[in-house]
């Protein structure tokens, strides 16, 4: 007979210590095997996911998600390459993060350590569920996966060849657990004696849906909001690219601009080249009515107004604002923003100072795209998601933000109320 969620989350929990105590060497020994799996099993793969891509055609399902869940070659590759780089990153186990000696023979570490089982909802991505898996391999957590319903048959097959090929390769039986029904999700949210951590990644109400219905910890972000501002000592030229990419490169990815903010004294020259470059690249837009001033062709009910800015479209649509400086389009993004990533673009380095420093987000960047927040382009390996929390974990969530740590005291028979008494003193001394 199956095991309900509670079940499975409590033996996963009991084998969490046993995947915390393996190896560096038999864990990336675990994911070399995948990759060699997944490469083996291509075809297989990619014969689901042609069987997801025909149902989500036939369904009429949005351009936005049919991108994030095509599995190709390319993708394949990403993700393989992603694997190697995992496994030639420092094992983030075992740390000693402080060393100190509070008194002779009393000795105090902190120690990095895994957060133990960690529960994944994430989008209709095939590649998340590889990216996901073998994060928490590299780590030592037990991870319960559920990717979104439009890729199950994909996930499916993916999940089935990790997970024979991790346990083969020595990993605990209940390192790894795949739920597919949707009710699962509810019965996941309830299993706070067991998981440790829960990362959603999807909709706003599908994130606040999780945070509000668990007493697990939560990680992770509800709105990828991203801003452009085009400072007026900005070089257009070269930053017009730089727009483009920001919009364009994956539309249906978080971390794609939405907004862009252009200081007002360079509007007349900037955006009707920005409008064209944009319009080349296929990019409706929308704004305010004194910036549609300078684009032209924007119709009535394209024209926005200040609260429409709180607006995350993943796809091919940008929102554009002008600003008197590097002040207000600070403040529009921290009302309007989500915490995400930010850019300015801009040859004023005090200028980019600045927006740096206030700009309350994870990522704040200068002259280049917003599509860089991703774990795999900071050297990450990979990402389990993105945090917007100020909590734990920041901005893309990789090895650092899958482990925690712990304090270790070595000691000779001290007791407390020795130190209480002043009969002795701790002296602290820094080892590191």
């Amino acid at each position: 007979m199956a095991m309900n969620m509670k079940e499975a989350a409590a033996s996963m929990k009991q084998d969490s210590s046993q995947m915390a105590a393996l190896s560096a060497e038999v864990r990336n020994a675990a994911l070399l095997a995948v990759k060699d799996a997944l490469l083996a099993n291509q075809d297989r793969i990619f014969a689901a996911n042609k069987e997801d891509m025909d149902a989500a055609e036939t369904a009429g399902i949005s351009t936005a998600v049919k991108k994030r869940l095509k599995f190709d070659e390319h993708k394949l590759q990403d993700v393989i390459s992603g694997i190697e780089g995992l496994v030639a990153l420092p094992d983030p186990i075992g740390k000693v993060q402080l060393e100190r000696e509070l008194d002779e023979g009393l000795v105090l570490e902190r120690v990095s350590c895994p957060i133990g089982v960690i529960g994944i909802i994430f989008e209709a991505r095939p590649d998340a569920l590889i990216q996901i898996s073998s994060l928490c391999i590299k780590s030592g957590n037990c991870a319960i996966l559920k990717g979104g319903k439009e890729t199950v048959r994909t996930n499916r097959v993916l999940f089935e060849v990790i997970y024979s090929t991790v346990v083969a390769a020595g990993l605990p039986k209940n390192c790894l657990m795949q739920a597919q029904l949707h009710n699962e999700i509810d019965e996941l949210l309830t299993c706070h004696e067991s998981i440790d951590l829960l990362i959603p990644r999807g909709s706003n109400a599908f994130v606040q849906y999780i945070m509000n219905n668990t007493k697990i910890p939560v990680m992770g972000h509800a709105d990828g909001i991203c801003h452009t501002y085009v400072d007026k000592d900005v070089d257009l030229e070269k930053m017009i690219p730089v727009i483009v990419d920001a919009k364009t490169q994956y539309t249906a990815a978080c971390n794609a601009t939405e907004t862009l903010l252009v200081h007002r004294e360079i509007a007349k020259e900037a955006l009707p080249k920005i409008a064209n470059a944009l319009r080349e690249a296929n990019v409706k837009i929308r704004g305010t009515k004194e910036a549609a001033s300078f684009m032209g062709d924007i119709p009535e009910e394209d024209i926005m107004v200040e609260d429409a800015f709180a607006t995350e479209y993943l796809d091919l649509i940008v929102s554009v604002k002008l600003v008197d400086d590097v002040q207000e389009a600070i403040s529009h993004i921290n009302k309007f923003g989500s915490h995400h990533t930010d850019c300015i673009l801009t040859e004023n380095k005090e200028t980019a100072a600045i927006f740096m420093q206030l700009v309350d987000s994870a990522g704040v960047y200068q002259n280049c795209s917003t599509r860089f927040a991703d774990g795999f382009r900071y050297g990450f390996g990979a990402e389990v998601g993105i945090s917007t929390s100020k909590i734990h974990a920041r901005g893309p969530v990789g090895l650092e933000g899958l482990v925690t740590y712990k304090y270790k005291l070595y000691g000779n028979g001290q007791t407390v109320g020795e130190y209480a008494s002043g009969k002795k003193q701790f002296h602290f001394v820094d080892r590191m």
